[in-house]
């Protein structure tokens, strides 16, 4: 286990060392190439940030007002009988739209129910299964110049789907110790 914790010490200067020797060893303007693409880079974020912006105070009007509490309670009981906790379902619901408004929500879980409860390790995992789905698909659509997504959001809902199946029943055999 140590030697694996020595190896990741070094993974990113290794990988930035090896394309700047890549970059040499090809004679091409390393430093240029960096500089065109910190440019383009700063660029997009420029782009993307009206969409950043509305994401983020929509997720922050939804928990202020308590809505997600309310839309918690209303699902809590659907999502009961097949095992995934109501209590999560706030969690799952603003991880589609922001990571970093889940990440809160899953520090309030983990004051309240600890890290180690079975609340815990299912939020925990399902952070880990799932994506920002519409932060994700707007920043790429918008970035790429896409205008229907077709089967993007079906295909990223089963995916989520699948994703929080996955951390009930990981939750479970970890909570149960198997």
């Amino acid at each position: 286990m140590q030697f694996f914790l020595y190896i990741t010490d070094f993974i990113v200067p290794f990988i930035i060392l090896a394309i700047v020797t890549y970059g040499v060893l090809m004679k091409t303007n390393v430093y240029d190439n960096f500089i065109k693409g910190a440019k383009s880079g700063f660029f997009t974020v420029i782009k993307i940030m009206p969409t950043l912006i509305g994401l983020m105070v929509a997720v922050g009007i939804l928990r202020a007002s308590g809505f997600l509490d309310f839309l918690s309670s209303l699902i809590g009981h659907f999502t009961a009988y097949i095992g995934f906790p109501g209590e999560l379902v706030p969690l799952t619901i603003v991880k589609m739209f922001s990571s970093s408004a889940a990440t809160g929500l899953l520090l309030d879980i983990f004051k309240e129910y600890g890290t180690d409860s079975r609340l815990g390790l299912i939020a925990s995992i399902s952070m880990a299964c799932t994506e920002t789905i519409f932060y994700t698909m707007s920043v790429y659509f918008m970035t790429a110049k896409i205008k229907k997504s077709r089967y993007t959001l079906p295909g990223a809902l089963l995916a989520t789907f699948a994703g929080l199946v996955a951390s009930v029943l990981l939750a479970g055999m970890m909570f149960k110790g198997v």
